[in-house]
């Protein structure tokens, strides 16, 4: 059975933000980003464990995945079978704030 995929408000609005960065050159390639994005996401719910440990934190609770440019950074319970999407941060900037 799948993990369920939530995303956190810092996430939401990362997306929205880089999507909205990328679109002031070209709509048609943000959103292609945002698909593939998303497509890398939804993996997630399948494969959580398939990211690699945020070396900044040392927590193995907190993952990410590569999305060049971009670090998904999630949060896996087991226990409760979820996988939440803490942070889209670009590479460039450095460790991300996690709460």
């Amino acid at each position: 059975m799948a993990f369920k995929l939530i995303w956190s408000p810092m996430a939401k609005f990362d997306l929205k933000d880089i999507a909205a960065f990328i679109a002031e050159d070209s709509v048609s390639v943000a959103e292609r980003f945002v698909r593939s994005l998303l497509q890398t996401v939804e993996r997630l719910a399948d494969f959580p464990e398939s990211g690699r440990i945020v070396s900044e934190f040392g927590d193995p609770a907190i993952l990410e995945v590569i999305r060049k440019p971009c670090r998904i950074v999630y949060r896996v319970d087991s226990r409760k079978r979820i996988v939440e999407i803490a942070r889209v941060w670009h590479a460039a900037r450095g460790t991300p704030d996690i709460q």
